[in-house]
């Protein structure tokens, strides 16, 4: 029903069955435009795009992200290139006189992970460390773990990258320890733009993380930050975009900050992925394709693979090492669980063999479902997972 919004992907990867819109979204036909829209933009105005971007494509943007998370404030969205930038900022608001204390789970991506254990290794963290797994318990534990005291910093993924599993009512999950650290902060990548997410109980409260790269089917450069309003946080970790409506002032003793959420953005990077990303919602917008009603599409086709999952019989891939709860939200993939690393990948390289695209995170094998995939798609999908042995 929609693939003909891409037909650039689709005609470029002739035969191809590709189950990674988790990792890397195909980019619909309108990001192309988009990207031909900023270039011209930049010539046409040179030095003048600034002003340009930040009076009529900024706001757009901001716009589109709040409808998305079901925020109040567009203002507060701030933007950077990756999340990691951003990781790095509001890490820089904490203490820095003593060891910072963290509470986080051992399921997060590795803009987050890899920093968090580089800051442990000199000192500079004290983590508290819940397991994700088991799943069904995880949310009363992590809320324990919270309230036993109090944190600088709590950070946790809405929807985990390594399972698909994701905290099922975020809104009421983090208002049970609002008050236990002076930062909380959500990784909601793998929610943005898939799942209907509503933080309007908690937006006073925490700062939530996502970006273009995955179900916004926007790419790279992308990224975005809510800021609770309000927020006085002054990063030491700081560009002159935080200060862009201060710039006059520059040389006071003080480095000054925006009054919004901006205060926490960087320097000078390229808009292009704001384009793709304003003309991907617009799209959306124009096929009525809401959190709501796209969540429901992408949940048809898991469930389509979970029946043909069950008539296949399949000795590699099976129900019974599928990382799924039938009582569970799930993000828009599905995971299985291999018997090592090396068991996944080899897995996931004859699939690539037979022309089907997955990816592999440790041992867990992930199949993801995304708008330019129909039905045929997942049929001739166990058709050809049929043809493996080992």
């Amino acid at each position: 029903m929609y693939q003909h919004l891409y037909s650039r992907f689709l005609k470029a990867n002739p035969g191809l069955l590709h189950f990674a819109a988790h990792s890397h979204y195909p980019w619909p036909d309108v990001t192309r435009e988009a990207t031909l829209e900023y270039w011209d933009v930049s010539v046409q105005r040179t030095d003048r795009k600034w002003s340009h971007f930040y009076q009529h494509v900024v706001p757009v943007a901001q716009q589109h992200v709040c409808e998305r998370i079901g925020t109040s404030h567009p203002q507060q969205i701030a933007f950077a290139p990756n999340t990691h930038e951003f990781v790095g900022r509001i890490f820089s608001c904490l203490p820095i006189d003593r060891p910072v204390e963290v509470l986080t789970t051992d399921s997060e991506f590795h803009s987050f992970s890899r920093q968090m254990r580089r800051w442990m290794e000199d000192g500079r963290v004290n983590a508290v460390i819940v397991a994700t797994d088991p799943i069904d318990d995880f949310e009363n534990r992590f809320i324990a773990a919270a309230q036993s005291k109090k944190f600088d910093l709590i950070f946790t993924s809405h929807v985990f990258f390594n399972s698909g599993y994701c905290i099922q009512d975020p809104g009421t999950f983090f208002s049970k320890f609002a008050d236990q650290a002076d930062i909380i902060v959500a990784d909601g990548y793998h929610g943005f733009a898939a799942l209907p997410v509503d933080l309007s109980k908690v937006e006073d409260r925490i700062f939530y993380l996502g970006g273009g790269y995955k179900y916004a089917q926007s790419g790279e450069g992308i990224c975005f930050l809510h800021v609770p309003p309000g927020c006085r946080y002054r990063p030491r970790n700081t560009g002159w975009f935080a200060g862009f409506d201060e710039m006059e002032s520059e040389q006071d003793a003080e480095v000054k900050y925006n009054a919004d959420g901006s205060r926490f953005a960087g320097a000078t990077f390229d808009f292009t992925g704001m384009y793709r990303f304003n003309a991907v919602m617009k799209l959306f917008a124009e096929l009525g394709l809401d959190k709501v009603t796209l969540h429901g599409i992408i949940r048809k086709k898991q469930q389509l693979f979970l029946d043909l999952l069950e008539e296949a019989q399949s000795n590699v891939l099976n129900s019974g090492n599928l990382l799924f709860r039938r009582d569970r939200t799930h993000g828009h993939f599905l995971a299985f669980e291999a018997e090592s690393a090396e068991a996944g990948e080899q897995i996931a390289a004859a699939l690539l063999e037979k022309q089907v695209y997955v990816d592999v995170r440790a041992k867990r094998i992930r199949f993801g479902f995304g708008l330019y995939q129909n039905d045929e798609d997942l049929v001739e999908l166990f058709r050809r997972l049929r043809e493996l042995s080992f």
